[in-house]
């Protein structure tokens, strides 16, 4: 019903756009920026050869490796470890009005000349909470009863997600107002793509590899099994 009501507003809203919204063809731009997609392509490999370029490219690429098994994995174990899958969901509803401000109050922060100073502050709290995630799934079952989880553990897991939001704001507000800082302004929308894209791939490929990762880094052991180890999941299903 969700991705009914919003696909269906998506349509209306982009159809009446297309209807009611007309190009002012007066203004023509100083310069166009490509003229087809393959000077679009040799634009970007031009962009990315400049050497200061490159290694900002090689810096977002590898600066969420740290982040990568406490985003990706952390809301799985807490499930494996007996949470609801729905009452996680219930701890993201207050998570959105967090993500509206966030933006709105970190922008005052990233409008000066040195944006990514708040991108480094940010980090080492967000390995820290790494750190805390770790520890609260250790935790989980330690507070597991007949009824479920006390009202108290919901409280520290919302409260560990408001502060990662916080951190995680912080470097993607900061990343987007220097992307937005240095991208030539003739060719504004080609240069904030591709910082953009790189700088989204830096935040996918280690989540992927953290979660590729899982299974090979677990210890299993068998209870009540002789001389049954569950090192692999042929071994753990038998």
């Amino acid at each position: 019903d969700f991705l009914f009501f919003w696909g269906a507003v998506f349509l209306i809203t982009t159809t009446l756009v297309a209807l009611l919204k007309k190009e002012n063809k007066e203004l023509t731009p100083t310069k166009e920026e490509t003229k087809g997609i393959t000077d679009t392509y040799r634009l970007l490999f031009s962009i990315i050869k400049m050497p200061a370029v490159l290694t900002f490219c090689l810096l977002i690429l590898t600066a969420k490796v740290g982040f990568s098994a406490a985003d990706a994995v952390t809301g799985l174990k807490l499930v494996e470890e007996g949470v609801p899958k729905e009452h996680l969901a219930l701890l993201a509803v207050p998570m959105v009005p967090l993500q509206i401000i966030l933006p709105l109050i970190i922008s005052k922060y990233t409008a000066g000349p040195q944006p990514l100073n708040t991108f480094y502050k940010a980090m080492p709290f967000r390995l820290l909470l790494g750190l805390e995630f770790a520890f609260l799934v250790w935790w989980t079952p330690t507070v597991k009863h007949e009824g479920g989880f006390p009202v108290y553990y919901y409280v520290v897991v919302l409260l560990s997600y408001a502060l990662h939001q916080i951190t995680l704001y912080s470097m993607y507000v900061a990343i987007m107002a220097f992307n937005a800082k240095v991208s030539d302004p003739l060719i504004g929308g080609t240069y904030m793509t591709l910082l953009n894209t790189v700088s989204n791939l830096g935040g996918n490929w280690p989540s992927t590899v953290a979660l590729w990762l899982v299974d090979p880094l677990t210890v299993k052991e068998c209870a009540g099994a002789q001389d049954q180890t569950c090192g692999t999941t042929v071994a753990a299903e038998v």
